[in-house]
């Protein structure tokens, strides 16, 4: 199986804190890995180094094969990787429709027609419906999104991130803030695009974490100390005592 996306020694440096610490990860293409580790580990670091937001003090990024490590974060866009936010980062005042129209718009040739209405492009607009529909936004397709619900937005910031057609998606913690049946909703839908697109996924949800990874990673302290598969990493007795505890280290 091919590798979608290798990072290889990163490091970053905050001052004299050292966030990450020289961080070796591989996601394979068509698969989901899982990132967990304890808060402050570096997660999201190191996902703001993937994606180019933040620049590395050392190490490599090969996206599909080809360095990017010193390419900005629009152009890894545009070569294939994507990425949701811990923070919910979406267009509040637009509809659900019109964020999804603007994921669109970064796919293919001649989109960027400034002299006229992005609302004339009718074909990325039908576009935007059926995604609305693949993450059950249909009903709400017209409202602006800071009227809805947090689980509703975090369902769309992740259907944004796959509408520009990535190769690879990075995804910090979907699940963050959701209740129950929201997370349920998300977890099915995740699992129903397994093997259609690579993922990177971080989430303290154990449960979501080990009914969709392929393969987990530990980060703690900036450092990778675990890798393998889910039954693996919840076995390991430095992973269980770092983080998971008995109570994950013990589950079938």
């Amino acid at each position: 199986m091919s590798e979608a996306l290798r990072v290889r020694g990163l490091v970053k440096r905050f001052g004299g804190v050292l966030a990450t610490d020289h961080a070796d990860l591989t996601v394979l293409s068509g698969q989901c890995h899982a990132l967990i580790g304890p808060n402050g580990a570096g997660k999201t670091t190191l996902i703001h180094q993937m994606s180019g937001s933040l620049a590395s003090d050392a190490g490599t990024v090969v996206l599909n094969g080809q360095d990017v490590t010193t390419w900005p974060m629009h152009l890894r866009v545009r070569a294939g990787l994507a990425r949701s936010y811990q923070i919910t980062s979406v267009f509040q005042r637009l509809s659900v429709q019109d964020n999804l129209a603007l994921a669109l718009q970064t796919q293919g040739r001649g989109l960027w027609r400034w002299w006229t209405p992005a609302s004339a492009d009718r074909a990325r607009f039908e576009q935007a419906a059926q995604w609305a529909e693949r993450v059950g936004l249909s009903a709400v397709l017209d409202q602006a999104v800071g009227a809805l619900s947090h689980g509703q937005q975090r369902q769309l910031e992740v259907a944004m991130a796959l509408a520009t057609g990535p190769s690879v998606v990075l995804l910090d913690e979907p699940m963050a803030g959701m209740g129950p049946d929201e997370s349920q909703r998300m977890l099915a839908w995740l699992r129903s695009i397994k093997g259609q697109v690579s993922m990177l996924l971080v989430e303290h949800d154990m449960d979501a974490v080990f009914a969709l990874a392929d393969t987990v990673s530990v980060l703690v302290a900036g450092r990778v100390m675990a890798t393998g598969s889910p039954d693996e990493v919840r076995q390991n007795p430095a992973v269980k005592a770092a983080y998971l505890g008995d109570e994950w280290g013990d589950a079938t």
